[in-house]
C-alpha cells in the first residue's frame, strides 16, 4: 500500500524520485525517462520562444537530471551540450532563476566528472566577458576562481592553468576594457597563492602596458600591492583554528561510538588531505611578481614612454604618482638605467603639489649606485632648495631632509660636498623634527663617506678609521668601492692561524680551548698508541716540494703578529686563502660568525637602510611624526588618563582621617569657651549687623552649602 501511494506521487515529487534514482537507478529507469521526456517538450518549447518563457519548472527538471545523469549515460549523452547551447545562445533572454540553475547544473556537471573542465571554461567564459548581468558575471566569476582552486589543490593541473591563461592572453591583445577581467582573475588566484609563476606576471606586465588605463591601472596596482595582499591571506589562513585529529580519535574511542562521531572524524580527515595534499602541506616559494619579471628594463622603459614621457597628458595625477611610483620600484629593485624618471620628479618636487609625499618616496626609490650621480644630483638639487629653507614650515623641512637621506643612502655620490655641508647645519635647528632629519644624514655620512664632512662633524669613530686608513679614499663613481673577493675573508684567515698556533709540530695541543660549544681535550691521552705516525691536522697547512729552496722559502712563513694581521690587507688575504684552500661550509659559517662580531658591514659603509634598499620607501619615514592639535574633550580625555590611580589634587591639611593629628586654629577656635570670644569684633559685629546685612550673610551661607553638596 505504502509502495503505491508512493509510486502515486513520483510524478510530482521530484525531490523524492531524485533521491530514489540515486539509490536505485535500474528500479526507477522508466520514471527516470518520464521525466527526461517532459524535459525535452519543455525544452523545445522554451527554444520556441525564450525571452517570454516562464522557466521555473524547466529549471527543476534541469536540475533533476543534472543530479541523476551519471546514472544514465547514454540516455543523457547530450544534455550538458544542450545546457552550453541554451546558455550561450539565449543568456541575454533567460530568467534570472533559470539562468543561475543552468551554471549551477553544468558546474554539478563538472565536479561529477562527467564534463571536463575545459568544456565547462570554454562555455563560462565568453559570457564572462560579454554579459551585462552583474548577478551572471559574479557567479560565473566565483565558479571560475573555485574550479581552478580544486584542480590545483595538491597538485598544480598545468593544463588546466595554461588553457586559461591562453584565454587572458587573448583578452588583453583586445583594445577594449574586457582586458580587465585578465587582470582581476590574475590578482585574485595570486592572492590565493594559486597561480605564482612567471606566466601570470607576464599576464600583468602585458596588461600594465595595455591602452585602456583601466587595465593598465589595475596591473600597476597589481605589482604594487598582490603581494602584500598574499601574505595578508596566508596570515589568516595560518590563524584558522588547526584540525585537532588526535583529539577527535580519543573522544570517538571514550565516548559512546555512533555514526555522527565516525562522519565528523572521516570529514576532518578528508579536510586535512585537502589542505595539506596527497604529498605533504602545498607550499610554493614566495616570490614577489616585480622579482619575476623576464625583461625588467624593457617594461620599465615601455612603462615610462606610454604613461609618463608620451601618454602622461591624458592621465590624472593619481595615475601618474601610480606609474611614477612602479617605475621607481622596477628601476631600485632591477637597478635599471631609466634617465628619463629623474628629469620627470622635476616637475612635481614641490611643497604645494598634491601627494607630494608619494612623489618624494618614488624619486628615492628610483636611486641606486649604478646611476650616474649627474642624472640624481638635479633631484637632490631641487628638493633642497623648494623643501630645505628657513622660510617654510618644519614638517616640509624635515620631509626634505629625509628624502634627500634615502637617496643619498641608495646613492651616496648623488650630492655635492658644499650642499652636504649646508643641509648638516640645520643640525642645531630648534624644530625638533629638522633636527633629527639632520642628524640622521649626518649619522649616514660618517659611516660611507666621512672625507666628505667636516673635521668637527666626523666624530671619534670615522677619525679614528680614517686615521688607521680603513676610510677616507676618494668616492668616484664606477669604482668598486668594496672589497675584492670575499667581504671578511682576512678574519678567517686570522682565525685559522690562531687556530694552527694551539697545535705544535707533534699534533698536540698547547691548551685547551671553548670554540662553539665543543670541549677540545688534550691529545697526550692517547699518544701510547699513535707513535711512529705523523699526526696531520686539518686547520694546518703543509707544503710538500722536492726543493730545497721552497722549503727554505716556507720555513719563514711563521704565524703572523697580532699587528701584522691588522695590516694584511683583505685582497692578500682572500689571494692567500685562494692559492691554498678550499672553503668549506663550515668555513663559510664561521666566516658570517666572525663578520657579525667584527661589525664589517658597518667597515664596508653598508648601513641598515642601505642592506634594505629594495625595500619600499614609508611615508612616514620621510614626513616623520605629526602632532595635531588636540580639542578640548581629547586634552581633558589625556589629563584624567594620566590622573588613573592618584588621590584628587589639593591640600590634605586638616582631611586626614587618623586620630592622631594636630589640629587647625579654626578647629580650635569652634571650641573655645563662648566667654572667651564675646570680644571679639567678629562675634560684637554680628550683634550690629542690619537686617539687609543678615540676609545677604544668610543668602551667602545657603549658596555656599549648596555647592558643597549639602
Amino acid at each position: 500500500m505504502a509502495k503505491r501511494k508512493r509510486a502515486a506521487i513520483l510524478p510530482t515529487n521530484i525531490a523524492l524520485l531524485q533521491n530514489l534514482v540515486r539509490r536505485d537507478p535500474t528500479s526507477y529507469r522508466e520514471e527516470f525517462e518520464l521525466q527526461f521526456r517532459h524535459y525535452e517538450s519543455l525544452r523545445d518549447i522554451f527554444m520556441e520562444n525564450p525571452s517570454n518563457y516562464d522557466g521555473e519548472e524547466f529549471a527543476e527538471l534541469i536540475g533533476f537530471v543534472s543530479q541523476v545523469c551519471s546514472c544514465y549515460e547514454a540516455e543523457t549523452a547530450n544534455f550538458p551540450q544542450e545546457l552550453a547551447d541554451i546558455l550561450n545562445n539565449h543568456h541575454r533572454d533567460l530568467k534570472e532563476e533559470l539562468r543561475e540553475k543552468i551554471v549551477q547544473s553544468l558546474t554539478m556537471l563538472r565536479n561529477k566528472d562527467v564534463i571536463t573542465s575545459e568544456f565547462l571554461i570554454q562555455t563560462l567564459f565568453p559570457i564572462l566577458v560579454s554579459t551585462n548581468s552583474k548577478p551572471l558575471r559574479s557567479q560565473i566569476y566565483s565558479n571560475l576562481i573555485q574550479l581552478v582552486k580544486s584542480a590545483n589543490t595538491g597538485t598544480k593541473n598545468q593544463k588546466l592553468n595554461r588553457a586559461i591563461q591562453a584565454l587572458l592572453f587573448n583578452l588583453l591583445s583586445d583594445p577594449e576594457s574586457n582586458g580587465l577581467w585578465a587582470t582581476k582573475i590574475t590578482r585574485e588566484l595570486w592572492r590565493r597563492g594559486i597561480w605564482d609563476d612567471s606566466r601570470s606576471v607576464e599576464i600583468m606586465s602585458q596588461a600594465a602596458v595595455h591602452p585602456n588605463i583601466k587595465v593598465a591601472v589595475s596591473a600597476a596596482r597589481f605589482f604594487l600591492g598582490a603581494d602584500k595582499e598574499r601574505d595578508a591571506h596566508q596570515e589568516e589562513d595560518d590563524e584558522d583554528e588547526d584540525l585537532d585529529l588526535a583529539g577527535a580519535k580519543h573522544r570517538l574511542e571514550i565516548n559512546k561510538k555512533n555514526a555522527k562521531q565516525k562522519k565528523k572524524l572521516q570529514q576532518a580527515y578528508k579536510q586535512l588531505r585537502k589542505r595539506n595534499g596527497p604529498k605533504g602541506p602545498a607550499t610554493y616559494l614566495n616570490f614577489s611578481a616585480i622579482h619575476l619579471l623576464r625583461d625588467p628594463q624593457g617594461f620599465a622603459e615601455t612603462l615610462y614612454s606610454q604613461h609618463l614621457s608620451r601618454g602622461g597628458n591624458k592621465h590624472s595625477l593619481e595615475q601618474k604618482i601610480l606609474f611614477m611610483n612602479l617605475i621607481s620600484r622596477l628601476v631600485g629593485v632591477h637597478k635599471l638605467t631609466v634617465l628619463g624618471i629623474y628629469s620627470f620628479f622635476l616637475k612635481y618636487l614641490t611643497p604645494k603639489q598634491r601627494d607630494v609625499t608619494q612623489i618624494m618616496a618614488a624619486s628615492a626609490q628610483a636611486a641606486h649606485d649604478l646611476v650616474p650621480p649627474d642624472a640624481i644630483q638635479p633631484v637632490v638639487r631641487k628638493i633642497a632648495d623648494e623643501f630645505v629653507s628657513d622660510g617654510v614650515a618644519g614638517e616640509v623641512a624635515a620631509a626634505g631632509i629625509n628624502t634627500i637621506r634615502e637617496i643619498l643612502t641608495r646613492a651616496p655620490l648623488a650630492i655635492q660636498e658644499t650642499l652636504l655641508q649646508d643641509i648638516i647645519e640645520y643640525k642645531t635647528s630648534k624644530a625638533k623634527p629638522v633636527m633629527m632629519a639632520a642628524k640622521s644624514l649626518l649619522a649616514l655620512y660618517r659611516d660611507v663617506a666621512p672625507e666628505m664632512l667636516k673635521r668637527r662633524d666626523r666624530g671619534k669613530t670615522a677619525a679614528m678609521e680614517m686615521a688607521r686608513g680603513e676610510k677616507g679614499a676618494a668616492a668616484q663613481f664606477g669604482t668598486d668601492l668594496g672589497v675584492k673577493g670575499i667581504p671578511g675573508i682576512e678574519l678567517l684567515d686570522a682565525w685559522k692561524e690562531e687556530q694552527a698556533n694551539l697545535v705544535d709540530e707533534d699534533g698536540n695541543i698547547i691548551e685547551q680551548t671553548e670554540e662553539d660549544g665543543w670541549d677540545i681535550e688534550s691529545a697526550d691521552e692517547n699518544d701510547s698508541d699513535d707513535e711512529g705516525w705523523v699526526k696531520v691536522d686539518s686547520d694546518k697547512e703543509y707544503d710538500i716540494s722536492d726543493s730545497e729552496d721552497e722549503t727554505k722559502g716556507n720555513a719563514d712563513d711563521t704565524p703572523l703578529a697580532e699587528g701584522d694581521k691588522q695590516a694584511l690587507s683583505a685582497e692578500e688575504a682572500f689571494l692567500k686563502i685562494a692559492a691554498t684552500r678550499v672553503l668549506t661550509p663550515a668555513d663559510f659559517a664561521k666566516l658570517e660568525e666572525l663578520k657579525q662580531k667584527a661589525g664589517i658591514e658597518k667597515i664596508l659603509g653598508k648601513t641598515k637602510a642601505s642592506l634594505t634598499h629594495e625595500e619600499e620607501v614609508d611615508i612616514k619615514t620621510l614626513t616623520g611624526p605629526l602632532k595635531f592639535k588636540q580639542l578640548r574633550e581629547e586634552r581633558i580625555a589625556h589629563q584624567a588618563e594620566g590622573r588613573e590611580g592618584r588621590e584628587k589634587f589639593g591640600s590634605r591639611k586638616g582631611k586626614r582621617d587618623d586620630a592622631d593629628h594636630s589640629t587647625t586654629n579654626r578647629e580650635k577656635a569652634r571650641k573655645k569657651n563662648f566667654m572667651m570670644m564675646i570680644h571679639k569684633r567678629d562675634v560684637q559685629g554680628k550683634s550690629k549687623m542690619s537686617l539687609k546685612d543678615k540676609q545677604r550673610s544668610l543668602k551667602a551661607h545657603l549658596e555656599k552649602q549648596r555647592k558643597k553638596g549639602f
